[in-house]
């Protein structure tokens, strides 16, 4: 890493495919690598308060296969191969001791490769630029061209991890680098034979193109559990190339307003509105925009308008994909007060609020969303001890009360 840079350590980590769709095997083949990448995230952070961010970009056979197109047609699985990752990250930082998304920690961010090693040919350089695609699922070549400046980008160092970082190489301009080169290899990876048919089609509600999809939240101490929601919800988005030319896509996202969190536990450790809505914006921009560099900084526009729903900040993220988020100060937000809504991303643990919505817009006569449930992240893969430490890096409440514990200090 450099050790002379302003600005806050980056890396990007590329996964080969695991062996199966399983939380064990992930843990297996995928555990010892995350653990020597965050040791040389925090070795370049210095004891600093900054944080250091890690893209990483699991690969996966068949993602773009025609039988799990559009997205939402393996919306299970993907989903739940994308909670294991960031269950994994949870069970290695609470095991080491690692802050995330806090100063002096990590934040890392997931997104899935659609680079397969049969199909290594379509990565070459030598090839015109593949049509946009937004993330979080992007090719090989969308993801070494984006212009991010990663100071290190590791790989496992085994055959599958070999295979993949040679095809990266083969079109990163490394001499860009501020790491100063191309991928470094993990050493004492584990070996292991990728799985076939990961990417599973069949598994959720609906398989239809939708373009303007809606999940809400408080978002508060942003952590790996709304990472996972947000990216479930991006999936479902409709990708760029597909339905009406020129139509555009929106993620909108209800963002609870402060007056209705006044009796949280430990309100006054509360982030604002404002605040929230920042670092989802933020989220949902790196795991969604790859386009090239030159392209400049996206606009948030600030709307103040009477009325319910009327308080928002508007971005474009990409061309033709507009984020919005909501400030809501009831449980449906603008589910029943915009009609061309199509789809509704809620967590397990709150799939009454789906039937909720869906009842409101049938007295309106207005058509039903479709509605996908995106897997809770738990703490069973932790060790007893840990059960507390690792509540309190994905529990927006036990955030704050840590938060709280430390102000007593």
């Amino acid at each position: 890493m450099a050790s002379d840079r302003i600005s806050p350590p980056s890396a990007l980590l590329l996964l080969p495919p695991p062996p199966s769709i399983s939380f064990d095997q992930f843990k297996t083949v995928y555990e010892r690598i995350l653990s020597r990448v965050f040791a040389a995230l925090l070795k370049s952070l210095n004891g600093s308060n900054r944080i250091a961010s890690l893209d990483i970009a699991l690969s996966l056979p068949g993602l773009q296969s025609a039988p799990c197109q559009p997205p939402t047609r393996a919306f299970g699985s993907l989903q739940r191969i994308v909670e294991h990752i960031y269950r994994l990250i949870g069970v290695v930082c609470t095991e080491r001791n690692i802050e995330m998304e806090a100063p002096g920690g990590i934040d890392a961010r997931v997104v899935l490769l659609d680079f397969d090693s049969v199909r290594r040919l379509k990565a070459s350089s030598h090839e015109p630029a593949t049509a946009e695609c937004n993330g979080p699922i992007v090719d090989l070549k969308t993801l070494a061209s984006s212009g991010r400046l990663w100071d290190d980008i590791f790989y496992p160092d085994n055959p599958v991890g070999q295979d993949l970082a040679t095809a990266f190489r083969s079109c990163y301009p490394s001499k860009e680098a501020p790491g100063g080169g191309g991928p470094q290899p993990v050493a004492g990876s584990p070996q292991w034979n990728p799985g076939d048919s990961l990417v599973v089609p069949g598994e959720a509600a609906g398989s239809g193109l939708h373009h303007s999809v809606i999940l809400g939240g408080t978002f508060d101490h942003f952590h790996i559990g709304h990472k996972l929601l947000l990216t479930a919800t991006a999936l479902v988005l409709q990708p760029a190339g597909t339905g009406h030319a020129g139509q555009e896509r929106s993620i909108t996202v209800g963002v609870t307003g402060d007056e209705m969190l006044k009796n949280k536990k430990y309100a006054q450790f509360l982030e604002s509105w404002e605040e929230r809505c920042r670092s989802t914006g933020n989220f949902l921009t790196s795991i969604m925009d790859f386009g090239p560099p030159e392209r400049g900084a996206s606009r948030i526009e600030q709307i103040y308008k009477p009325g319910p729903n009327g308080r928002a900040m508007v971005m474009k993220i990409r061309p033709e994909i507009t984020l919005k988020l909501v400030q809501i100060l009831d449980p449906y937000g603008p589910t029943i007060t915009e009609e061309d809504l199509t789809a509704l991303v809620v967590s397990r643990e709150t799939r009454s609020g789906g039937a909720a919505v869906n009842q409101e817009r049938a007295k309106r006569g207005w058509k039903q969303l479709d509605v996908f449930e995106v897997d809770v992240i738990h703490s069973a893969d932790v060790s007893a001890e840990d059960v507390e430490d690792f509540a309190s890096k994905i529990s927006s409440t036990d955030i704050r009360r840590r938060r709280m514990e430390l102000a007593m200090i």
